[in-house]
């Protein structure tokens, strides 16, 4: 298993990525830092020789878990939060997103609700539906209030519309909070519930901004903070398939941890590298450049930034722009030439198939995204592995088989920096500075040791 490394390199900002942000270039050039993630459980990619600096992880990998719980006890004090119940809080299942148990009403209605930081309505579903084995029962609550306003999201794929009101949220592993929050009962739906997926709701934890129907109604998040003292930031490990921590739950059983109103370092190996959030209404960020394979892309970064670029629990894929997308098939097309894919493949259409545990991880490139640094002379790199952007598709694949999707998709709503890329990290969004951040998940890590 490859170990987890941080890697320097340099990197000469060009001077139209930071005027389309908005900012003066710099004089010099930066260093980037870069995050590389560990290889998934049963993977056989060649690998290179760890750095130095990757060794010495290794090696005090086992004290790192050792001192875990106490670094935690230690950052829950200083917060006034107690993070140890927020542990492994999330579940879903792999492609159809991850959720986590809330309590709605009084008295309490628990339900399972899909964290999307890619939208900022919490609506539940409120009427009998096909795929809901439970939804909300506004009249068993004595604490609803009705407010008397219909609204209507429309998403990527799929839309609903509800009646919104207000009432009292929980989230039983969580912090210690009991809060009156804005929430849309979902009456009609078109293609948003998923069979089987195991949630009846959605938790928009973006900004007012977008907000539906206006950016007066108030997010859950805004009121979270407003009326509790929760600190204003979450975060986000999530743990796909293929890692061992989720082996037990099933094959198709997705794992995680949102930590509200802090970070965990148990969570993380290494050091949290941030990005600043260029606008808050989706968690926007700026990308400055991509390669495949180590080669640049060479293409304007306003192209990589068209119309904007997000990191999106909600959305599986990590989603590019039309000509960026066209570019990055064309760069991994080339370098895993030595197997022929069907046209379909590409475009997400069809599935490719190997022998179980044959897998050619070795042919497929590495994925780099650059993203700004909070120094803006500088960039840090994260490093999607094809174990990411294959998709697992468990349903079809026999036993003696291994399936894939391409989790690569066109888009024309800009770059979507989706769950199979924070897959591979700790996310941290902390609203109260601006900036989001990006640490090698410890997900890697309990592989790597159990490998060991």
């Amino acid at each position: 298993m490859e170990s987890s490394t941080l890697l320097t390199a340099l990197f000469t900002w060009t001077t139209l990525c930071l005027l389309s942000s908005g900012q003066s270039a710099p004089d010099a050039s930066g260093l980037p830092l870069a995050i590389r993630v560990p290889l998934r459980q049963g993977a056989r990619a060649e690998q290179p020789a760890p750095l130095p600096h990757a060794a010495t992880v290794n090696r005090e990998r086992g004290s790192t878990r050792r001192f875990a719980s106490a670094r935690r006890r230690r950052g829950a004090a200083a917060s006034g939060i107690t993070f140890v119940d927020m542990i492994d809080n999330l579940r879903g299942k792999s492609g159809q997103g991850y959720y986590v148990e809330m309590a709605v009403g009084s008295p309490p209605q628990k339900l399972n609700i899909l964290v999307d930081t890619g939208s900022s309505n919490f609506a539940v579903g409120a009427a009998a539906h096909p795929f809901l084995r439970r939804y909300y029962h506004r009249s068993l609550s004595t604490s609803y209030r009705d407010l008397g306003r219909s609204v209507y999201v429309p998403y990527t794929q799929g839309r609903w519309e509800g009646e919104l009101g207000t009432d009292l949220v929980s989230v039983p592993h969580g912090p210690n909070a009991t809060l009156r929050a804005n929430i849309a009962a979902i009456t009609q739906s078109d293609r948003f519930f998923i069979n089987g997926s195991n949630w009846e709701g959605i938790l928009g934890l973006a900004y007012a901004d977008i907000a539906r129907p206006d950016e007066t109604l108030e997010p859950f998040f805004d009121s979270l903070v407003r009326q509790t003292p929760v600190p204003n930031l979450f975060s986000l490990q999530l743990c796909g398939a293929g890692f061992t921590q989720n082996y037990s739950l099933g094959s198709a059983t997705v794992g995680g941890s949102m930590i509200i109103g802090g970070v965990d370092p148990s969570l993380y190996v290494g050091e949290l590298w941030y990005t600043p959030i260029r606008r808050e209404w989706y968690y926007e960020v700026i990308i400055v450049r991509i390669e495949v394979n180590g080669q640049d892309l060479n293409m304007d970064c306003k192209e990589y930034n068209y119309d904007k670029s997000i990191v999106d629990s909600g959305t599986t894929n990590l989603r590019l722009p039309r000509k960026v997308f066209q570019a990055a098939v064309k760069a991994i097309e080339a370098a895993s030439s030595t197997e022929q894919f069907p046209s379909g493949f590409w475009l997400g259409e069809q599935l490719v198939c190997w022998q179980a545990g044959t897998t050619p991880w070795h042919i497929f490139p590495v994925i780099s995204l650059y993203l700004m640094s909070e120094n803006r002379n500088q960039s840090f790199r994260i490093s999607i592995l094809p174990q990411q952007y294959l998709r697992p598709v468990e349903d079809v694949a026999s036993a003696q088989e291994d399936c894939y999707k391409f989790a690569v998709s066109q888009s024309s709503t800009g770059t979507v920096m989706g769950a199979v890329i924070m897959e591979g990290f700790y996310v941290v969004f902390d609203r109260e500075k601006k900036r989001i951040g990006f640490a090698v998940s410890e997900c890697h890590g309990e592989e790597e040791r159990k490998e060991g």
